[in-house]
C-alpha cells in the first residue's frame, strides 16, 4: 500500500511538497520555498522532514519557486538522484535558482554587517550558486505525454497545466502487487481566459487527486472585462500624466501582460509610447517564452503572426507586437526610469512588491496621486503588495516610509491560476473514477470555499494537515 505525506502548501498557498512511499520507492513531488510572512520564510530554515538518502526520484510540476525553491537545499543535504520536469521548466528553473540563489547572498551580506556591528554571530543563505549549479546537472527535461520510468514501480506523465510555460499535471502511476494506482497532482491550473498558453488538459482517471485551491473562494472577471478596465486605466493615467506601475512575476504574468499591451497598441488604443521591461530575469524568461511557441495557443499564435513584418527572417515574437516595448537590463537603465514623471507604463518584479526594482518605482510614484499601479496577480497575506490593495496609507520601501497617493487597480482576471469556478470545471472530469481528493495551496478561506463547493456537486472533499499521512 502506498503512503503520501503532505509537507508543504497545506497551511498556505507556498512550500510545495509531498512525499510518495511506495513498497519499492520513495519519491518527492515538488520542493518550494515558503513565501510570505517572514514566520512562513523562517520554515525554509527547518530540517527537512526526511531521510534525504532514502529519496529515488524528484518530480517538478513547474518552475516558480514555491515548487522548485528548496531544491538547491535538498542537494545541499546529499540528494544525488534525478529530478524530472518538462523541457521548458527545466529552461526557466536555471533562471530562477539563479535569481534566488544571488538574492539570498545578497540578503545575507546586508544582514551579517548588521549582525557584526552589534556583536551577533554570521548566518548562512540557504544554498548559493554552487548548489544551483549542482541541483541542474541532476534536471531531465521530459516532453508532455510521455511516460518515463522514475523508479522501480513509478512512472511518470506530464499534462499540459496552462498555468505558467511547461507547467503540468503530474500523473503518477504505481505498480504494486500486480495493481496499479494513479496519483494525480493538479499542480497550479491555468486561467483559461488567460493569453498565450493553452488551456489546462483534461484528465479523467486517478485514485488520489491533489488540487490546487489558490482562488478556490472567488471566480475572475471575465477577459473582455478586464480588459475594459486595463484599457480604462491607460486612458485615465494618459490624461492626468501619471505613470503606471505593474508589479508582474518574471514568469507568465509579464508575457501575459505584453501580450495584451500588444493587443491594445495594434488596435491604436495605446497612448503611451514608452514601455518598459525593467527586470533582468523577466527579460531572460521571456526569451524562453519566445523559443517554446510550439506550445502557445493556436489563436494567440495568429494574432504574434498577424503583426509580424512579412519578412522571412522577421522574428515573430512579443516585441513584433508591441514596438514600443523596451527592455531595461542595467541597474542604470533602471535609474534612469525614476526621472520619467508622467506617460510610462513600468513592469518590473517582484509580483507582490518584496523585493526587486519595482520597490524603487513605488518610492519614486507611490506617493504621487497622479500615478497608478496595476496589481496582476496574487498577493500572499504579509507582503507589501497585499498591505496596499487592503489599504495602507503608507508603506516601507527601500528603507523609507512611503505615502500610498497613488490610484490602486487590482485586474484579478490577469491571474495565471484557475478561479473557483474553473477549477470545479475540471474537476468533475473525474467523476467517475471517484478518486479521493485533497485540496492543498490555498489560503484557509480557499479552501475551505472550494470544499464546500465541491462537496455541493457530490464530490468528499479533505483539506489535509501538515504532515498528515494517507495511505491508498
Amino acid at each position: 500500500m502506498a503512503r503520501l505525506t503532505f509537507l508543504g502548501a497545506v497551511e498556505g498557498v507556498t512550500g510545495s511538497m509531498y512525499l510518495l512511499e511506495t513498497q519499492r520507492s520513495n519519491v518527492l513531488l515538488d520542493c518550494g520555498l515558503f513565501q510570505g510572512r517572514k514566520e512562513e520564510e523562517a520554515e525554509n530554515l527547518t530540517p527537512l522532514d526526511f531521510d534525504v538518502s532514502s529519496i529515488d526520484a524528484v518530480v517538478l510540476s513547474h518552475a516558480h519557486l514555491d515548487h522548485s525553491g528548496r531544491l538547491p537545499l535538498l542537494v545541499k543535504e546529499g540528494y544525488q538522484g534525478q529530478i524530472f520536469m518538462t523541457q521548458p521548466t527545466k529552461e526557466l528553473i536555471s533562471i530562477l535558482l539563479k535569481d534566488a540563489a544571488s538574492l539570498q547572498e545578497r540578503d545575507v551580506e546586508w544582514e551579517n554587517k548588521r549582525r557584526r556591528r552589534s556583536g551577533k554571530e554570521p548566518i548562512e543563505p540557504l544554498y548559493g550558486l554552487d548548489k544551483v549549479d549542482d541541483t541542474l546537472m541532476l534536471c531531465e527535461g521530459v516532453d508532455y505525454y510521455r511516460t518515463l520510468q522514475i523508479a522501480p514501480d513509478v512512472h511518470v506523465t506530464f499534462h499540459d497545466a496552462g498555468h505558467i510555460l511547461g507547467s503540468s499535471i503530474v500523473c503518477l502511476a504505481i505498480s504494486e502487487e500486480g495493481q496499479e494506482k494513479r496519483l494525480v497532482f493538479s499542480g497550479d491550473l491555468g486561467n483559461s481566459q488567460a493569453a498565450l498558453l493553452r488551456d489546462p488538459d483534461i484528465i479523467s482517471e486517478a485514485d488520489v487527486l491533489l488540487m490546487e485551491s489558490t482562488y478556490g473562494d472567488r471566480n475572475h472577471k471575465s477577459m473582455e472585462d478586464t480588459l475594459q478596465e486595463f484599457e480604462g486605466v491607460i486612458e485615465e493615467a494618459s490624461r492626468n500624466g501619471g505613470n503606471i506601475l505593474i508589479p508582474s512575476f518574471a514568469v507568465g504574468r509579464t508575457q501575459e501582460i505584453i501580450f495584451r499591451l500588444g493587443e491594445l497598441y495594434q488596435k491604436g488604443k495605446l497612448p503611451h509610447q514608452a514601455i518598459y521591461l525593467d527586470s533582468p530575469m523577466a527579460i531572460s524568461v521571456t526569451q524562453v517564452y519566445e523559443s517554446h511557441q510550439e506550445v502557445y495557443s493556436d489563436e494567440d499564435l495568429e494574432i504574434i503572426d498577424s503583426t509580424t513584418p512579412r519578412k522571412p527572417s522577421a522574428p515573430k515574437n512579443l516585441q513584433s507586437l508591441l514596438p514600443p516595448l523596451r527592455f531595461t537590463s542595467t541597474t542604470d537603465e533602471s535609474m534612469k526610469l525614476n526621472k520619467i514623471k508622467s506617460g510610462a507604463i513600468i513592469i518590473a518584479g517582484s509580483g507582490m512588491c518584496n523585493g526587486g526594482r519595482i520597490r524603487h518605482h513605488l518610492k519614486h510614484n507611490l506617493w504621487r496621486s497622479q500615478s497608478h499601479v496595476v496589481f496582476v496577480g496574487f498577493q500572499a497575506m504579509g507582503t507589501p503588495g497585499r498591505r496596499i490593495i487592503d489599504g495602507a496609507t503608507s508603506v516601507k520601501m527601500a528603507g523609507e516610509d512611503i505615502v500610498v497617493k497613488a490610484q490602486i487597480h487590482t485586474l484579478g482576471g490577469f491571474s495565471a491560476h484557475a478561479c473557483q469556478s474553473q477549477l470545479l470545471d475540471w474537476l468533475d472530469h473525474f467523476k467517475e473514477s471517484q478518486p479521493q481528493l485533497f485540496l492543498v495551496h490555498g489560503e484557509s478561506e480557499a479552501k475551505r470555499a472550494l470544499k464546500s463547493a465541491a462537496e455541493s456537486r457530490g464530490w468528499t472533499a479533505r483539506i489535509p494537515e501538515k504532515r498528515e499521512t494517507i495511505s491508498f
